[in-house]
C-alpha cells in the first residue's frame, strides 16, 4: 500500500511475510498466490507491499540464479505485490518447534550473517519498484546480550563495515539505493534507542545504516516515543524502517484473570521477553515470578493491532499511535518504510483455522493502520 504525504514523499506500508512458513522458492511463491493474494483482494487495492521474509539458502539462490529471480519476480506482479524491504532478522527455521533465542544466530560476528545481509541486498536491488526513493533490510540488533565482549564488539564493527562498501557498490553499479536497519529488541546488545543511536551514530552520516523502530520493542521497554525520537535526532541516527506493532500489556498483574489470560500467551515456539514499569526484567514469560507484580508489565508477544485482547489484558495501540504520528504524521516524515509484523498468528490463544482468516486478520491490520496514516494528512495511493 502506498500513501503521499503533503510534502509528495511516497510513503510504504507492507505486511512482513515471516508469518508464514515457507523457506523455499516454491513454497515462498505458494505463499504470494495464496495469503497474500487474498490479503490484498480484502484490502482492494492495486498494489500490496510485502516485506518478504527469504531464509538464507533462499537469498543465497535468488542472489545467484536469475531464472530463480525472474520466476519470484513473476509471482510479485501476477499478484500485485511489491518489495521494498525484506526482514533480515531470522536466518532460517522461524517456524521452527522452538524457536527462542535461535533467532539471534548468526550474530553480526559470524561471517555467515554478513553473508546472508550481502545476498539480500543483492536480491532486493533487483525486486526495487522503480519509484522507491530507497529499500530497507532490518536485521538484529547484533546479537543476544550475553555473551558480548568488547572483542565481539570489534568484530561486529569490521563485519558492518564491510557491509557499507556493499552497500556503497550496490548503489554505484545499479543505481539503486539499499539501507540496514538495526533494530533494538529486549534483551538483545542494542535493547533500547539510545543504546542503537550510540553504536550506530558512526555511520548516520552516509544514511546507509541506520535503526528499524519496532513499536512492540519499544513499548516492550516502556519507552517514551518522544523521548526515542529526540535521542536518534541528536546522533544524527535515521530511521530507515518502522515496524508498526503492538505488544500486549498488563495494568495490574496482581489481577487473578488478567494472570489466567496471560498464561495462554505462554507458549514455547517464541521468546517473549517481558519488562516491568520501575525495571524489572525477564527473558520469557514463564518466568514471571521473578517480578514483583507490583507495577504494570509488557510482553513481547507482536499481538493484531485492529485486535485488543481480552480484558483486563490490553495492548500498546498508544504508543504506536504516538509513534506513527512522529513517523509520518510532521512536516516530512521521517522514514518511507511502515511494516506490520505480527508474526504471532499460529501462537496466539485464538489462531486462524485456515489461510482465508488469515488473510482476513492481516488485512484487517493493514486497514486499521491505513485509517490511521491517512487521518495523519497522507493521501493513499490508488
Amino acid at each position: 500500500m502506498r500513501f503521499r504525504h503533503p510534502d509528495g514523499s511516497l510513503v510504504h506500508l507492507a505486511y512482513c511475510t515471516n508469518v508464514h512458513p515457507a523457506e523455499d522458492l516454491d513454497g515462498v511463491i505458494a505463499q504470494l498466490d495464496g495469503c497474500s493474494a487474498l490479503v490484498r483482494k480484502e484490502l482492494d487495492v492495486p498494489v500490496l507491499g510485502v516485506g518478504l521474509w527469504l531464509a538464507y539458502r533462499l537469498a543465497n539462490q535468488l542472489a545467484n540464479s536469475p531464472d530463480a529471480l525472474h520466476r519470484l519476480r513473476q509471482a510479485l506482479d501476477r499478484n500485485g505485490l511489491e518489495v521494498v524491504t525484506l526482514n533480515g532478522f531470522p536466518y532460517a527455521g522461524f517456524h521452527d518447534e522452538v524457536v527462542g533465542k535461535k533467532v539471534y544466530l548468526p550474530d553480526w560476528t559470524h561471517p555467515e550473517r554478513l553473508h546472508y545481509t550481502r545476498d539480500l541486498v543483492d536480491v532486493l536491488a533487483q525486486l526495487l519498484p522503480e519509484d522507491a526513493a530507497y529499500g530497507s533490510i532490518s536485521t538484529l540488533p547484533l546479537g543476544w546480550r550475553e555473551p558480548w565482549s568488547a572483542e565481539q564488539d570489534t568484530r561486529a564493527r569490521a563485519a558492518i563495515s564491510r557491509l557499507e562498501m556493499h552497500l556503497a557498490r550496490t548503489e554505484e553499479t545499479t543505481g539503486r539505493r539499499i539501507r540496514v536497519a538495526f533494530e533494538p529488541e529486549p534483551g538483545c546488545v542494542i535493547e533500547v534507542v539510545p543504546q542503537g543511536a550510540e553504536w550506530l551514530a558512526p555511520y548516520g552520516a552516509a544514511g546507509r545504516i541506520g535503526l528499524c523502530l519496532d513499536t512492540c520493542h519499544l513499548a516492550v521497554q516502556f519507552e517514551e516515543p518522544g523521548t526515542a525520537f529526540g535521542v536518534l535526532e541528536r546522533a544524527g541516527v535515521p530511521i530507515v524502517k518502522s515496524q508498526v506493532s503492538a505488544a500486549l500489556h498488563v495494568t495490574d498483574p496482581g489481577d487473578v484473570e488478567a494472570r489466567r489470560l496471560l498464561d495462554e500467551f505462554a507458549e514455547p515456539k517464541f521468546l517473549h521477553q517481558t519488562r516491568e514499569l520501575g525495571g524489572g526484567a525477564i527473558d520469557n514469560l514463564d518466568a514471571v515470578a521473578e517480578l514483583s507484580g507490583a507495577a504494570p508489565w509488557r510482553v513481547h508477544f507482536h499481538v493484531p493491532v485492529h485486535a485488543a485482547p481480552r480484558p483486563p489484558l490490553s495492548s500498546t495501540t498508544d504508543v504506536l499511535g504516538d509513534s506513527l504520528t512522529r513517523l509520518v504524521g510532521g512536516e516530512h516524515p521521517r522514514t518511507l518504510h511502515l511494516e506490520s509484523e505480527t508474526y504471532t498468528w499460529s501462537v496466539l490463544p485464538s489462531s486462524p483455522r485456515d489461510t482465508q482468516e488469515l488473510a482476513e486478520g492481516i488485512a484487517g491490520e493493514l486497514a486499521w493502520l491505513r485509517d490511521r496514516i491517512t487521518a495523519l494528512g497522507l493521501e493513499e495511493v490508488k
